[in-house]
């Protein structure tokens, strides 16, 4: 028997974080979110605005990966990426998307699902300014989700894009990147508690309006 497999059923966190309740949460989802967000950023916690971006196609199939949320506000959340990645032409062609704050190290995570659409091509060009010049040149260079013969053809390719730019003071936004938003739905905030009896508060988007709700663990 592997290590992994005897191990894995006695694996667990025991949770002892205080009790999430109506009364303490923010009016609204992205205040609230925005609260979690700065306590993890002054815990410390890894790389706070990564976020599990999960998809489905066209036939349903689901995918995630991690991706970086790069702002969010009471519209929802932002991040970007190549619109010819796999993750692009799922959002295409459903139009709706989830994603996960995992903040193990808080014993807490927020989970929003909603519709997505593109950003303006104002705000890419906007973050596309603030991002270092190596990660310009690797938007350009990569064909992300495509197969590739190997490491050295994306090492040719980046070669090949920092000649063309050699002379660049800057470099523009690649025709096929930018940035999707998802618009929620509904915001869960999940407080992990004793027993795993943990704290479910949802905020859900009626016609006009957001209802607070409770959800059993």
């Amino acid at each position: 028997m592997s290590q992994a497999k005897a191990m894995l059923p006695g694996m667990r966190v025991s949770y002892d974080a205080e009790p999430l309740q109506e009364s303490l949460l923010r009016p609204t989802w992205h205040e609230q979110l925005r609260e979690w967000f700065d306590e993890a950023v002054r815990a410390e916690v890894p790389e706070p605005n990564a976020m599990v971006l999960a998809t489905a196609d066209a036939e349903g199939m689901p995918s995630s990966r991690t991706v970086l949320c790069k702002g969010f506000d009471e519209r929802g959340l932002v991040f970007f990426t190549n619109y010819t990645s796999a993750k692009s032409h799922d959002l295409a062609a459903t139009r709706v998307a989830s994603a996960t704050f995992p903040w193990l190290a808080l014993q807490r995570q927020v989970n929003v699902r909603g519709t997505v659409e593109k950003v303006s091509p104002e705000e890419t060009a906007e973050y596309w300014a603030l991002r270092p010049r190596g990660s310009q040149l690797g938007a350009w260079a990569s064909p992300q989700s495509s197969v590739v013969p190997g490491r050295e053809n994306l090492e040719s390719s980046l070669a090949g894009i920092e000649r063309r730019f050699s002379e660049a003071e800057r470099i523009p936004v690649p025709p096929h990147w930018g940035g999707w938003r998802i618009r929620p739905q509904s915001v869960e905030f999940w407080q992990g508690r004793p027993d795993r009896l943990h704290d479910r508060l949802r905020f859900r988007r009626t016609d006009d309006s957001w209802k607070l709700e409770r959800l059993a663990p």
